[in-house]
């Protein structure tokens, strides 16, 4: 009876830790394919006339962005925690302009065994358009910025949350256009949002090589 018990409960388990396996394998698979489902739709839309950064010179000899592979150690669980009091405030941006902005929340989140936390914006103008009322947005810098990414820093899409549970996936993070034509102005992330590690994931440097 003893070993009957023991053999049920090592099935049990053994189906537990298979079914555990094949979730996991499941996530990673469906993971994998959101990131390159965004990139695919990030090289669509410079392939845009409507929507593409690029000259239109540049845009027939384009090629491909420039991308880390991808690694689902910088695809991390976060906690939200909503501002309570939000100031509009004026952000920097590469030109003159000073666009108004307010810090919706911030998000906190452990990678490499450390915590870190970055701060998330909303665009009061940018609320105003059809399709935008739940966007929000975190610029950030770390230390491949100059060297292996765009010097200002990058950008991850983000939306105001249902729960505080969130993930952010900086595999999906981007450049600004500015970093592809002079002609636009775009955010300098804010100090508050500068990693002291390296990101090597997402967008990395525009090349002029993936031009031909």
């Amino acid at each position: 009876m003893l070993y009957k018990n023991l053999t049920k409960l090592m099935l049990l388990l053994g189906v537990s830790a298979f079914s555990f396996a094949l979730h996991a394998q499941t996530d990673e698979e469906a993971a994998r394919k959101e990131i390159t489902e965004h990139r695919k739709k990030q090289e669509s839309e410079f392939r845009d006339p409507a929507k593409s950064p690029l000259e239109k010179k540049e845009r027939r000899k384009f090629k491909g962005l420039n991308f880390y592979p991808v690694d689902l150690k910088y695809r991390v669980k976060a906690t939200f925690v909503k501002n309570e009091t939000p100031v509009l405030f004026k952000m920097k941006t590469t030109t003159d302009r000073l666009p108004d902005y307010v810090k919706y929340g911030d998000i906190y989140f452990l990678l490499d065994g450390e915590d870190y936390k970055l701060e998330v914006y909303q665009s009061p103008d940018l609320l105003k358009r059809p399709g935008f009322e739940d966007y929000l947005f975190i610029p950030f810098t770390d230390e491949t910025n100059g060297h292996e990414t765009y010097d200002v820093g990058r950008y991850i899409e983000f939306h105001i949350p249902t729960t505080e549970e969130v993930v952010i996936d900086f595999n999906q993070c981007y450049n600004p256009y500015c970093s592809y034509s002079t002609k636009y102005s775009c955010p300098i992330p804010p100090e508050a949002n500068h990693l002291p590690l390296e990101i090597k994931a997402g967008e990395k440097k525009y090349k002029t090589g993936l031009l031909h």
